[in-house]
């Protein structure tokens, strides 16, 4: 690899910003590519184009293009999931996702329940939502699941989540309480299509009933949004 290239590599990682780097086999010719495709070098439009695929995959693979064998191994920012609120329900999301690629952090500032013996090796936030999501930065890369059913902790945080390039938004409730949400949400400026991004009721129909039945389908979900999966209708309507 040439100083150049690792250097433009490293600041793209620096940056998480997601990027691709495509080797030719043959004789170890390298390029970088993004989701708006290739930067700084001639690629076939079949290799940009798995490039791409592999990329939002996040799987690396091994394509032959003209002849030529390429190798395309995908850079991505570290997967995240903010958990707001520091209930039972976290409590067992939190193990979930870790083995699945998933940095958790956990949000909130009730201090008697986001302590390490309730969630050992978990970052814990004690700040409050809207400066706590202001200082983690969700990208394209984050889950955000709001548990509290408190409109003064999830709501802020919706509100910062649905403001940026997080691929999953999911917040616990019953339709009703997701209906009185979305209104009070939609006061804040956001549009029906922003909001539809909003995952409630959250999680997989699996007939979830304890909490970590309940995180095995909000888990479920995210993995499903992540990867494209046809999903079907929400878990459970929480009280």
């Amino acid at each position: 690899m040439t100083p150049t290239l690792f250097q433009a590599l490293q600041a793209a990682r620096r940056a998480k910003r997601p990027v691709l780097l495509a080797t030719r086999l043959s004789d170890g010719a390298q390029a970088l590519v993004g989701p708006d495709g290739a930067h700084g070098a001639n690629l076939p439009e079949a290799v940009v184009a798995a490039a791409r695929q592999a990329l939002a995959e996040d799987v690396a693979r091994t394509v032959e293009v003209e002849g030529a064998r390429w190798f395309l191994h995908p850079h991505n920012p570290p997967l995240r999931l903010i958990v707001v609120g520091a209930v039972h329900i976290a409590q067992a999301l939190a193990p979930m996702a870790p083995p699945l690629g998933f940095a958790v952090t956990v949000i909130d500032p009730r201090r008697a329940f986001a302590t390490g013996e309730r969630f050992p090796g978990v970052a814990l936030d004690h700040r409050w939502p809207d400066e706590a999501m202001a200082a983690l930065g969700p990208d394209g890369r984050s889950a955000v699941v709001t548990l509290t059913h408190d409109p003064k902790l999830d709501d802020p945080a919706l509100d910062a989540a649905l403001r940026s390039d997080a691929f999953y938004i999911g917040a616990l409730g019953s339709r009703r309480t997701h209906a009185a949400r979305l209104a009070r949400l939609a006061a804040l400026g956001h549009a029906p299509e922003t909001l539809a991004r909003i995952h409630g009721p959250i999680g997989l129909a699996i007939g979830a009933e304890t909490a970590p039945e309940i995180a095995l389908a909000i888990m479920a979900e995210i993995v499903a949004v992540r990867r494209r999966a046809t999903l079907v209708s929400p878990a459970r309507e929480a009280a």
